[in-house]
């Protein structure tokens, strides 16, 4: 039996002081701060973790600092404060990154200047490292394929790049270390009120199972990002007031040797000046994000033709002597940003601040905000729940503080304070006998932090565990076998999409490794050879659904 099955029996059996709808950073982040404050906490999804928008972001714990040219001070000052937090708590998982702000004829070098020096000031100098100025001569060492065009300096700044699917995932997993209960694929179907009306539970249905159920809560919270006036919708009822203006945001990923980067490059689009980054990914390197709202079903958002058209056309601008064309893409990712509504407004220009409301019938909703400030916003919505759990009459007097600004992340325990990743991938290859190499070793440590040792160990004992998945690439089979036992991996698609990054970074986005990841979770979950057959048959639909794109690309 999975870890999903054991969280579904206690779901089935229990009753709840917090019900958490929503499974992505800012829905486990409420579960995490719940636990630890002490109440019994349950995490609904009708997906995977991260399933969303936690995993399609452009995958950076940063400040903001466009947000600067808008004035939201506060925002970025929350939001750089967030940031040490982060890799305080997720060293292994938030890691520095320098940044190249290059400055061409028409902006100010003083205006650029003075905003790198505030952009500091306001994470009183605590910054990964501190900003410098770059001449001419200086970036043609740095980033030596940036257009000379029009370039008169550069400033180099930092914030920290980060796997924002493992972030969401080792948040939710430190919840249920800590008592809190996870059920991922498993849809909220309707809402139990009481006389008053107040919402005191939620039915459910296994989505893949078919089982149905209720649950009892002594509050709801609604953390649903793109989905959360659908849910709102199913709840109050269909003239409640639209709270989101979901922007689509794309990402295209290519081969790092054909656009070869040493740092994040801030990119200013040519046709309409939006901001967007060209970003190094280990072996690849990624440009993104488009920003185009958004009014369709966020169950389906891909990458279309016009899309990687206009990332491409950035990409070329800025990196003329390493054009990119379709050919070179490997994959995309397109995702939701679930932004407050506001009128009047271009879609890049909509605030990143997020509101926390208490419903006309108890449930407390949170919408908008970012990655980076997940925590603060995760905080100020248990508060509000303990608030409605105080006026419902239940006992919450004795709740002691959750400190999840402090309690380091699961595969943080342990790692060390200088951040030496040798030292740590030295200990996963004695951990594992030997029977791992050195590049799969630091991938482990740069994706499980100390619970690689762990998984070292599954792979010394069992020799067939070591077995690369895909040739040539560092990915083996002990992490099919602890996601399924450990990570709350239930289908082929978590595995390859969210608890490794196949579906992004290998060339055939893990078809290669698709027989043999389906037979070990099969065996694992006991499958029928009918429900092996879907799973490899849903994750090529997956694959194929992806690059549908190709069939309307344009010329670049």
């Amino acid at each position: 039996m999975g870890q999903r099955e054991a969280h579904l029996n206690k779901a089935r059996k229990g009753s709840f002081d917090v019900v958490v709808i929503g499974g992505g950073i800012t829905g486990a982040g409420v579960a995490r701060d719940a636990v630890r404050r002490g109440l019994r906490v349950l995490l609904l999804d009708k997906a995977d973790l991260a399933w969303g928008t936690s995993s399609r972001s452009s995958k950076l714990v940063h400040g903001g600092l466009r947000y600067l040219e808008h004035g939201q001070i506060s925002l970025v000052f929350e939001s750089v404060s967030e940031r040490r937090v982060l890799m305080d708590i997720a060293p292994h998982l938030v890691q520095p990154l320098g940044f190249v702000f290059p400055i061409f004829k028409g902006r100010s070098s003083l205006v650029i200047d003075i905003g790198m020096w505030i952009y500091d000031g306001l994470s009183l100098f605590r910054s990964p490292r501190i900003h410098r100025r770059l001449s001419r001569e200086d970036i043609a060492q740095e980033e030596p394929l940036l257009t000379q065009d029009g370039l008169k300096s550069a400033a180099l700044y930092y914030d920290c790049a980060t796997d924002d699917a493992r972030l969401t995932l080792e948040t939710a997993l430190d919840a249920s270390r800590n008592g809190g209960t996870l059920v991922t694929w498993c849809e909220v179907t309707g809402f139990q009120n009481d006389r008053s009306r107040r919402v005191v539970g939620v039915d459910c249905k296994d989505v893949l199972g078919g089982e149905e159920f209720s649950v009892k809560a002594g509050v709801v919270v609604n953390a649903t990002g793109p989905w959360t006036d659908g849910l709102r919708r199913r709840a109050l009822g269909p003239g409640m007031n639209r709270l989101l203006r979901p922007t689509k945001g794309v990402h295209i990923v290519v081969d790092h040797q054909a656009l070869p980067l040493k740092h994040a490059v801030v990119l200013f689009h040519p046709d309409d000046d939006r901001v967007m980054f060209a970003i190094p990914w280990g072996e690849r390197s990624y440009v993104g994000t488009t920003d185009t709202d958004w009014s369709g079903d966020p169950d389906h958002v891909v990458a279309d033709a016009a899309d990687v058209d206009y990332l491409l056309r950035a990409a070329n601008h800025y990196f003329p002597q390493s054009p990119i064309s379709a050919e070179h893409v490997l994959s995309t990712w397109a995702g939701l940003r679930p932004l407050i509504s506001q009128e009047g407004v271009d879609e890049s220009s909509v605030s990143r601040e997020h509101h926390v409301i208490v419903e006309p019938n108890g449930m407390v909703t949170v919408a908008g905000g970012k990655l980076t400030t997940y925590r603060r916003m995760a905080a100020e919505v248990v508060d509000r729940a303990v608030d409605v759990l105080r006026m419902s009459g239940r006992s919450v007097d004795r709740l002691r503080s959750a400190s999840t600004d402090q309690e380091p992340l699961p595969g943080a325990v342990g790692w060390p304070e200088d951040d030496d990743l040798d030292q740590v991938t030295a200990q996963i290859l004695k951990a594992s006998n030997q029977r791992l190499n050195s590049t799969t070793a630091a991938m482990l440590a740069g994706t499980y932090g100390m619970l690689a040792m762990d998984i070292a160990v599954m792979a010394g004992q069992r020799p067939g565990l070591a077995e690369f998945l895909i040739p040539g690439r560092p990915e083996v089979l002990a992490q099919v076998e602890w996601a399924v036992s450990r990570e709350l991996a239930a289908t082929v698609e978590d595995f390859m999409v969210r608890r490794t990054p196949l579906y992004f970074k290998d060339r055939d986005q893990g078809l290669g490794a698709l027989e043999q990841v389906a037979g070990h979770m099969g065996a694992m979950l006991g499958w029928s050879d009918e429900r092996i057959r879907s799973e490899k048959d849903s994750y090529r639909a997956l694959v194929a659904g992806s690059r549908e794109w190709r069939n309307g690309q344009r010329s670049t």
